[in-house]
């Protein structure tokens, strides 16, 4: 009886903080970071758009390169619970005016894909 008892102290003691152990029903949270965009938010994007449209289509971009204020990057990344990761990346340029010239990426204009077929 006293073996039990000092055994089940020790194992409690022992994993008490171990993040080692899979205990099932545990919840774990899905991690998001950055400017969720999709599709239809990139088909409203047209060139010629000046930075304040465009940055009201796609809210205010992640990245503002220091040396390049003519490109904006916007970045999404999600870990699911089960670790699972995605990442997409879109890319905003400007011309020498502050309108909208090209973007690259992950999404691109529906527009320019059906161009590319």
């Amino acid at each position: 009886m006293r073996l039990t008892i000092i055994c089940l102290i020790t194992f409690s003691l022992l994993s008490t903080g171990c993040s080692w152990l899979k205990f099932p029903g545990v919840h774990k949270v899905d991690i998001q970071q950055g400017n969720i965009v999709d599709q239809e938010m990139i088909d409203k994007l047209r060139p010629g758009m000046s930075m304040s449209q465009v940055q009201f289509v796609l809210g205010t971009p992640l990245v503002i390169d220091t040396f390049n204020q003519k490109r904006w990057d916007y970045f999404y990344s999600r870990v699911t619970s089960a670790g699972r990761k995605t990442e997409e990346r879109v890319t905003i340029y400007f011309d020498s005016e502050g309108n909208l010239e090209r973007m690259t990426g992950d999404y691109l204009p529906s527009s320019a894909i059906a161009e590319e077929r």
